[in-house]
């Protein structure tokens, strides 16, 4: 398995190691066809940040890479970690399992790095309410049309499965708002400038921290 998570005979605790502080984690969340992943893929290369690999159940998708896109697991492995307290936050997406390894703090902290976790609403609560002083970036289309067209354009699923994911979209963001739990909202309009402005929050805290 190249998936860089310790073998299932080590154990860990299911707490981050002590050196790992809220204040180098940085959640971005935002429902399906917000752009995050994009985003995201674009903050390396501005700022000294590394992106967590996230554990799935789901099937690998076309050019995507065991330990490199995600960590392709079983689903019988996923339960058994979770059940092991080996993921800091993890959640059911249409029907498959999605996971933050509790690995991925370690290595973030013994690099003495931020750490970007690209993750569902779910779990950017689940981060928040474990660590408070994380940055909670939630997100958002510029609008329902783009939204729609944004889910439409991808090719990949039928019209039903879109608009399945379009009303997941707008049930996650209520569930961020009703939550309070996400520090800012973006609205991922114009690319360029919606990375410019992460890249601005992102260091803004840093020089608070």
């Amino acid at each position: 398995m190249k998936c860089p998570m310790a073998e299932s005979g080590e154990t860990h605790a299911g707490t981050p190691s002590p050196t790992c502080s809220g204040r180098n984690l940085v959640v971005l969340s935002g429902p399906s066809g917000s752009g995050k992943t994009t985003v995201g893929s674009a903050l390396p290369g501005r700022m000294d940040i590394l992106i967590s690999t996230s554990a799935t159940t789901r099937r690998p998708r076309p050019g995507e890479t065991d330990g490199t896109d995600y960590c392709f697991l079983t689903p019988e492995e996923f339960k058994k970690r979770a059940a092991e307290g080996r993921f800091v936050e993890w959640a059911e997406v249409f029907g498959h399992s999605y996971g933050t390894p509790v690995e991925e703090l370690e290595r973030a902290a013994k690099q003495g790095k931020r750490l970007l976790l690209e993750i569902d609403v779910q779990g950017g609560i689940q981060i928040k309410k474990k660590f408070p002083e994380a940055l909670a970036i939630l997100l958002l289309p510029p609008d329902d049309r783009s939204l729609r067209q944004r889910l439409s354009r991808r090719g990949t699923e039928s019209p039903a499965d879109a608009e399945r994911r379009f009303a997941k979209a707008r049930e996650e963001v209520r569930m961020a708002r009703e939550a309070r739990v996400y520090d800012v909202e973006v609205v991922n309009d114009r690319l360029a400038d919606t990375i410019d402005q992460l890249v601005t929050l992102i260091q803004t805290r840093r020089k608070q921290a």
